[in-house]
């Protein structure tokens, strides 16, 4: 028997072989279609290459393409579990011809590979082609050698494809596989068609014609193949069942969960393991591709499928989580194909246990309240929307799970109601924020938030994509249209550009779009902490609401942007280990060019800690974990010991960053929302370039990473290299000649001090000569106006020279560079009629200067006009005579 992975590699080497260029499966967000929840065909990816809007390098193609069915208008959630062939993920085995080969090689590689390579009867196949396609008709019946009869014409839209209402288009041809006699139902077209019998397996789609708005249609210059076979139908076929469920790989996943619940996998159980197998793959593989449980958009749908597979594994009797055990046999069957599914392990563990234990406790609360709401209602009974409202918003419990429990009962739910009540609900938050003072001038985002939802953020797996643009913001107002020149804010429904939160700046980079636009986004903001908000300036072009439009961020600015932050991670982590865990973050600066780190700590850090804290950031960076990411609740990550950022707010779901390793265990865990890199080497090196206060107990460590690091310490080096060639030494011998330099001039500085003292007390100073000493009334005085010495000489002279006076009062005025520096000194018998501090207040104030403070017996003060010297004496020799 052939494997599903066999089967899957032998389509890809057999097209491979056949000068088709292999493509890795996109991932499940589809970046260049924003009307599209997930990706949900295998033309998907290559959508702009058809329609001319990108050019590919290769002109051929083939890919086996990850794809959910879930949401929108392509929904097959409630129908897994119950049907033989519907699924939420599924994969689509594809060969793509971009104005190649047409028609002919299609059908003929379609049919080689099926009869000739993997060995299906022909006899049980059949093909269908579109009524009015007689080229196809003729070729399948040249090819295949099929009877007429086997090949069907169908008039319907079900063998013409389309991408829209205008674009490219063209017939298709289906091949059906025929599971035998003993299971119902008919043929294409006829009218037992809907049965299991007659299985489409592949669909060839001749993309031939361009749909016109007008409703013509012109044939396309490069006419275009695009083919899909569902793989687990395939497997099916190739493994001799009608059943996708009965294939290996589901055996596998639905084994375990048998195993697992201690419950039969077959009978009226049969439904509830399909359905754990089916959404595991969905859940798991949504998560691995930036997909996080939310309470709407995509987070919602992936929310809704967890939750109906954990529903059912409740109606198995399972008393503990369940589906965070399966990953593991999920990643043996498809992670080699699928490598993503390996490095999100973790992540996607973490995601479904923290899920389904708090659904756990939502479903228990829930089902009692409803069951007591339901216990006098009879079969066809409906349950009023307020009711099911309440449900929702008070006890969490999600409207769908209300319909899907009922739906077992035959009761039905009053949606029209549940409408109703949450229109209600949306109305009175209105009103409360338009009357909430300051904040009514945001009214405008919550309008936004309000109608659009929040902005769906895809820049954690990608750094381009398209949205569509749901609202236009310019001046604190809402506007339909922007042309070139305007400064304005631009929303779209999905975006790969990080809105400024948590201390990382916002990105920055172009959008572009129909015709000629070109706009240059300077920031990306967060407004209402759920919208991101495109700061941009249209530099030709027009842009409106409803437009689809590409947006392209700055990947060399997010590379520095992802390595800083991730530095901070390993600084905050590094800081703790070296000054204690009293060390928190009081805020931080993530700038493409430099990163700053705001922490609790009294006093400075030592060289030594310095270079400490640096060695074992570099030594992880050198180390080159990977970063894993992994969602939790935040009272259960900071349980598991994850560190919350400062200034970040937390919803129910938080992402917890683990990085490094040390001792066997994760360096650094914390919560953050940033964008990181993913790996530590990524980093490359991490540089301390500053340490200071910020304030009373907060220091402030500033740092460079990767090539502004290595600029930094070359430039560095480059001054030390100036340096030594200056004194004459190598870089090596620089500090012990500056330090020797130095201590020669602390040397001279010495001597020439004790040569002024010594000529000013011997009268040779530039200023008077030796102070006489007179009589002031009846106190001896002596004053000396001194040129060129320094004021902080002045106390050891002023001791020099009460000394002298034995009883008395001196006074020195130093000048220097033109200002005065006055000291008093007045010995210890005068202090009780003399006081030192009112003297110099004389004399400063003569030298124009204010204050003067000190001691009763030795105070000092200075100036700015120093020819007043000579005056200060006088003033305080007159202070002493009054």
């Amino acid at each position: 028997m052939q494997t599903t992975n066999d089967i899957r590699r032998s389509f890809l080497e057999y097209f491979g072989d056949n000068g088709h260029e292999v493509v890795p499966s996109s991932p499940l967000i589809p970046h260049n279609d924003p009307t599209l929840m997930f990706v949900n065909a295998g033309m998907v990816p290559f959508k702009n290459v058809f329609t001319g809007a990108e050019t590919s390098a290769y002109a051929t193609a083939t890919s086996s393409q990850k794809c959910v069915r879930a949401g929108g208008k392509h929904n097959d959630l409630d129908n897994v579990g119950y049907t033989a062939r519907h699924h939420t993920f599924f994969e689509m085995l594809g060969n793509f011809s971009f104005g190649d080969y047409f028609k002919e090689q299609a059908i003929y590689h379609a049919w080689k590979l099926i009869t000739g390579e993997w060995g299906i009867d022909p006899g049980r196949l059949t093909a269908t082609v579109y009524h009015t396609d007689d080229e196809a008709f003729d070729l399948w019946r040249k090819i295949s050698g099929l009877p007429e009869d086997r090949i069907i014409r169908i008039a319907t839209n079900d063998n013409f494809w389309s991408m829209g209402d205008t674009g490219p288009c063209g017939p298709c041809s289906e091949i059906f596989y025929d599971h035998g006699d003993h299971i119902a139902g008919g043929p294409p077209g006829s009218p037992d068609e809907d049965g299991d019998r007659f299985v489409e397996i592949w669909n060839l789609v001749f993309m031939q014609y361009d749909q016109q708005a007008g409703g013509d249609r012109r044939d396309l210059p490069s006419p275009s193949i695009d083919t899909g076979m569902g793989l687990e139908r395939i497997a099916a076929v190739m493994q001799g069942t009608h059943d996708n469920y009965e294939i290996d790989l589901f055996k596998t996943l639905i084994a375990e969960s048998g195993s697992l619940t201690g419950t039969a996998t077959t009978g009226d159980n049969q439904a509830s393991h399909r359905v754990i197998a089916d959404h595991l793959r969905a859940a798991s593989f949504l998560v691995a591709d930036g997909v996080l449980p939310a309470n709407e958009g995509r987070g919602y749908v992936l929310r809704r499928i967890m939750r109906r597979a954990m529903r059912h594994a409740h109606l198995l009797g399972a008393k503990d989580p369940l589906m965070h055990r399966m990953v593991g046999s999920l990643t043996g069957e498809m992670g080699n194909a699928f490598p993503e599914l390996i490095r999100a392990k973790p992540l996607i563990e973490e995601t479904l246990l923290r899920e389904e234990t708090s659904f756990r406790r939502t479903l228990a609360n829930g089902l009692k309240l409803l069951d007591a709401e339901i216990a006098d209602m009879s079969e066809g009974d409906t349950l009023s929307g307020e009711t099911a409202f309440k449900l929702y918003d008070t006890y969490g419990f999600p409207y769908d799970l209300t319909e899907d429990a009922l739906r077992a009962r035959a009761l039905g739910v009053d949606r029209a109601g549940f409408d109703a009540a949450m229109e209600q609900q949306k109305a009175a938050a209105r009103a409360a924020w338009k009357g909430s003072g300051d904040q009514a001038s945001e009214t405008v985002w919550f309008d936004i938030a309000e109608k659009h939802g929040s902005t769906e953020f895809t820049g954690y797996t990608a750094e381009e994509g398209e949205g569509v643009v749901v609202a236009l913001v310019q001046d604190g107002n809402a506007i339909a249209e922007a042309g070139p020149g305007d400064d304005i804010i631009i929303l779209t429904n999905q975006t790969p550009f990080y809105g400024e939160s948590g201390g990382q700046m916002g990105d920055a980079g172009i959008i572009s779009g129909a015709g000629d636009l070109h706009a240059t986004v300077s920031d990306t903001s967060k407004p209402l902490g759920r919208l991101h908000a495109h700061h941009a300036k249209i530099e030709k072009g027009t842009i409106s609401v409803g437009d689809t439009i590409h947006l392209d961020v700055d990947g060399a600015r997010r590379t520095q942007l992802r390595a800083n932050h991730s530095a901070t991670h390993l600084l905050h982590k590094a800081l703790r280990d070296h000054l204690g865990d009293h060390v928190t973050q009081k805020g931080s600066l993530v700038a493409p060019d430099r990163l700053r780190f705001d922490f609790s700590h009294l006093s400075a850090l030592t060289d030594d800690e310095i270079r400490a804290v640096e060695a074992d950031v570099n030594a992880q960076i050198r180390g080159n974990s990977t970063v894993v990411t992994r969602l939790m609740s935040p009272d259960d990550a900071v349980a598991a010991g994850a560190l919350a950022l400062f200034g970040e707010k937390y919803g129910d779901e938080v992402r917890v960053l683990s990085m490094g390793m040390e001792a066997g265990t994760d360096y650094s865990v914390e919560l953050c929302g940033g964008t990181h890199v993913q790996a530590l080497g990524d980093i490359g090196l991490m540089v301390i370039i500053a340490e200071s206060a910020v304030s009373s107990g907060v220091r402030r460590i500033e740092a460079l990473t990767g090539e502004a690091a290595r600029l930094w310490l070359g430039e560095r080096d480059s001054k030390l290299k100036s340096i030594a060639s200056v004194l004459k030494s190598s870089p090596e011998e620089a500090e012990e000649r500056v330090a020797t330099l130095v201590e020669e001039r602390k040397k001279l500085d010495r001597e020439l001090t004790e040569a002024k003292k010594a000529l000013a007390l011997a009268g040779d100073g530039g200023g008077n000569a030796e102070a006489e000493i007179e009589t002031v009334g009846d106190v001896a005085f002596s004053g000396q106006v001194i040129n060129g010495l320094n004021p902080k000489e002045l106390r050891g002279l002023i001791d020099e020279a009460k000394k002298k006076l034995n009883s008395g009062i001196a006074v020195l005025v130093a000048v220097n560079d033109g200002r005065a520096a006055v000291a008093v000194g007045v010995t210890d018998d005068l202090t009780d009629n003399f006081n030192a501090v009112d003297l110099v207040q004389a004399g400063v104030a003569a030298v124009d200067g204010k204050g003067g403070g000190g001691r009763p017996d030795m105070a000092q003060g200075g100036g700015p006009d120093g020819s007043k010297a000579d005056q200060a004496i006088a003033e305080i020799r007159s202070k002493i005579a009054a």
